[in-house]
């Protein structure tokens, strides 16, 4: 159980990282959610999230483009709740484009929310986790963090990025009671997922869940997706304590997509 500790969790309004938010809430985590959407959506997300797992949850709307405003979120989070114990870097977008058309804008939002804010939150949060001598990084990477795919140029550049930082960032807090290690998804049907698999569709002239089947058997052997839930257990499991010798791994949760 982690009765009492405060985690943040960013891009949590939906998708992996509310996944994540409720398998750690469940557990007894004060939750700090971030994300897109609309205002009273997320409100009713944080509110039934409460109310459901019995823990104070809050929402910080930081633009994870701008390094002030996640440290401040961060900062707020120790402050309100006592403590930022738990770091989970999730936040994420995507762009696909050869690399001669990638467009400039797009590769350097890509690089900003997906690798940047990964280092400008977990160098907010460490101050924090050595001073309780405890800490928990999770950095949510990809399949895409340990090979590639066409077209996915500032995607795949940033989450091995992401699996690179994750490495150093264990190697400078081992010993401390802090670990970081990266989760390595494969397709999960997720709102970004989603559009690909309608842009997919929509270039073979077939049916969404045609698209879906395409999807999964070009890249996932077990040709079904991973979920969100699947993915929030195993980050409340690197969060306990049976995995305090578990630091600077790649956890690949991607039914057998980077086995091949």
């Amino acid at each position: 159980m982690l009765q009492g500790k405060t985690a943040i969790v960013t891009g949590s309004t939906s998708g992996i990282g509310l996944g994540i938010a409720e398998a750690l809430a469940a557990q007894g985590c004060r939750i700090v959610l971030n994300g897109l959407g609309d205002a009273t959506e997320i409100e009713d997300t944080r509110r039934e999230l409460a109310e459901s797992k019995g823990v104070d949850v809050a929402y910080d709307g930081a633009d994870m483009t701008r390094p002030d405003e996640i440290a401040a979120m961060v900062k707020g989070a120790a402050v309100r709740f006592g403590s930022a114990d738990i770091l989970v870097n999730n936040a994420g977008i995507q762009h696909t484009s050869t690399i001669e058309a990638f467009p400039r804008d797009r590769w350097d939002a890509v690089i900003a929310i997906n690798l940047s804010a990964i280092f400008h939150a977990t160098q907010a949060a460490l101050p924090f986790m050595r001073k309780a001598g405890w800490g928990r990084i999770i950095n949510v990477a990809s399949a895409h963090g340990l090979v590639a795919s066409a077209n996915k140029s500032a995607y795949v550049a940033a989450k091995h990025g992401a699996v690179g930082l994750t490495k150093v960032t264990a190697l400078e807090t081992a010993g401390s009671g802090i670990t970081c290690n990266a989760i390595c998804p494969g397709w999960v049907r997720t709102p970004l997922v989603e559009r690909q698999i309608e842009a997919l569709a929509a270039k073979e002239n077939c049916s969404i869940d045609e698209a879906a089947v395409e999807l999964l058997k070009a890249k996932q052997p077990s040709k079904q997706f991973v979920t969100p839930q699947q993915i929030g257990a195993l980050a409340a499991f690197l969060c306990s304590s049976a995995a305090e010798q578990i630091t600077g791994s790649t956890q690949s949760i991607d039914g057998g997509w980077t086995a091949q």
